[in-house]
């Protein structure tokens, strides 16, 4: 049996062999680490230089990783997130560069450029005037001067800015402003300045540009969203209104303008989404109830007053309702007289009310701001047709029903007008030759516009029963009514009637 204390003793033997393998494999590891940093590090300049900066970024952010005291590592890295115009992360690792070797002189250079476009002026400063005192070359000591001169004017500029800002006079702080933001791209501060000029001068375009900037610039910018969606929700654009108010929500759920927004926004926002669907779904009359309900929602923005009533128009004309069309169509165009949606609404209304004159100069108004408006040629055309057609023979006047009559209607009308202007209701041979004359109007009023085919043509500018443009049609009237089918009013004797109403 083996001993203890033998195997002690083996175990003793063994040890110093065991600790010179260990630290030959900590030297290892450690000749292998920095091998690798130089690798990534090469690898990094060569993928730069052939412009793969994806690839380029990964090799010097494991050098960074394998070396966090090579100061090389974080310029390089440094350079690629400017390639790449991300200026944010390049600015912590050009700092980790001067922190570790404060006399690199191009990487001040840069830091001071990056913190003179954020408009950071005071930092910037101080690093241009350390790269002045510390012997650079011609080319950088021209750029840190020219840089410090430019930066002194940046600041007499934002004093006058603020001044002219504070005074109210904002044409001047915003050309001011145009001046500073020429050079601080990336200037939060000076951009949301701006923007609010731009919002008292009415050009809300311009703020909404800046206000978008601002929002990208800085991360957690809840009030550049909210005002961007006060901004939408004030020019009647529901729609980018909700989408900015939740950037807003997602940054801080607990915003108190933001969220009492939202919930303004949301319920304007169902409604007017509900109007659409249902407009869509020919719902007419329900549509303008959900619009009526839009404007008692939010009366105090005159654009959503001006779209629930163009959309209340447009529902209206779609819906037959003519007159009532035309009423609150005019509205809207005496706020906004070249809104082409509005003209062609009210002109298909005029053409309900058969006004065909206002029509046509409502369709020609259109076409003036929407000349290739497929819409507005077709409707004119009708319009055109519709008048011509007017000022002949027409039907729905000879019945003396609308143009959007049911069949129902117009047998009823024919059944009363028929009974009224029958010619054996009349003795006189004048007045009997009137009725006659008469009569027969009736009867092919009602044979038109009880026959689909027929009353389609006729509401498109076309008589079924004129014998010029209709020749067809002659057979079936020829001597009279010979070939009428139903009664025939001349068939036995001066005037035997046959009624058979349909």
């Amino acid at each position: 049996m083996v001993s203890i204390e033998h195997v002690a003793h083996k175990i003793l033997t063994y040890i110093p062999y065991v600790l010179v393998l260990v630290d030959m494999r900590y030297e290892g590891v450690t000749c292998g680490r920095d091998g690798s940093v130089d690798n990534h590090m090469e690898m990094g300049k060569k993928l730069l230089a052939a412009g793969q900066l994806a690839d380029a970024l990964s090799h010097f952010h494991a050098a960074v990783d394998g070396d966090p005291k090579n100061y090389l590592a974080f310029y390089r890295r440094a350079t690629v997130f400017l390639a790449m115009g991300k200026s944010k992360s390049a600015l912590p690792d050009l700092s980790r560069v001067i922190e570790l070797k404060p006399d690199f002189t191009s990487a001040r250079l840069q830091r001071g450029n990056l913190l003179l476009k954020q408009g950071r002026l005071d930092e910037a400063e101080t690093d241009f005037k350390k790269v002045l005192k510390s012997n650079p070359g011609d080319k950088e000591e021209r750029e840190a001067q020219s840089q410090l001169t430019k930066s002194d004017e940046i600041q007499r500029l934002v004093a006058q800015a603020r001044s002219s800002f504070s005074s109210q006079d904002y044409m001047t702080a915003a050309v001011q402003l145009d001046t500073i933001i020429e050079t601080c791209v990336w200037d939060v501060t000076s951009r949301e300045m701006r923007a609010e000029c731009f919002i008292q001068m009415g050009e809300m375009g311009k703020a909404i540009s800046d206000l978008k900037a601002a929002s990208k610039l800085k991360s957690d910018n809840t009030q550049a969203f909210y005002k961007l969606s006060t901004i939408y929700y004030n020019l009647g654009d529901h729609g980018m209104s909700l989408n900015e108010v939740r950037e807003c929500l997602k940054l801080d759920p607990d915003h108190k303008q933001c969220y009492s927004h939202y919930k303004q926004v949301k319920k304007l926002n169902k409604q007017i989404l509900s109007a659409e669907a249902l407009i869509q779904e020919q719902r007419y009359e329900e549509a303008v109830s959900k619009y009526e309900a839009v404007m008692k929602t939010e009366p105090n923005v005159h654009h959503f007053s001006l779209l629930a009533k163009e959309r209340i128009c447009h529902a209206l004309s779609q819906g037959q309702q003519g007159s009532k069309a035309i009423s609150v169509c005019r509205e809207v165009l005496e706020s906004d007289p070249e809104n082409v949606n509005v003209l062609k609404d009210r002109a298909e209304a005029y053409i309900q009310e058969e006004q065909y004159e206002e029509a046509i100069s409502d369709y020609e108004t259109a076409a003036k701001h929407s000349e290739n408006d497929r819409q507005i040629k077709e409707g004119l055309d009708k319009a055109q047709r519709l008048l011509k057609q007017s000022q002949r023979r027409d039907y729905y006047k000879i019945l003396g029903v609308k143009r959007n009559a049911q069949k129902k209607e117009i047998i009823k009308a024919y059944r009363k007008l028929a009974q009224q202007w029958h010619p054996d209701n009349f003795q006189d041979p004048e007045e009997k030759k009137k009725a006659e004359k008469k009569f027969i109007d009736i009867v092919q009023a009602k044979e038109v516009l009880t026959d689909p085919e027929m009353r389609t043509k006729f509401d498109h500018g076309e008589d079924p029963m004129d014998p010029e443009s209709q020749q067809s049609h002659n057979q079936h009237f020829h001597g009279g009514f010979s070939g009428y089918q139903g009664f025939n009013p001349f068939g036995s004797g001066p005037f035997n009637f046959k009624f058979n109403f349909n």
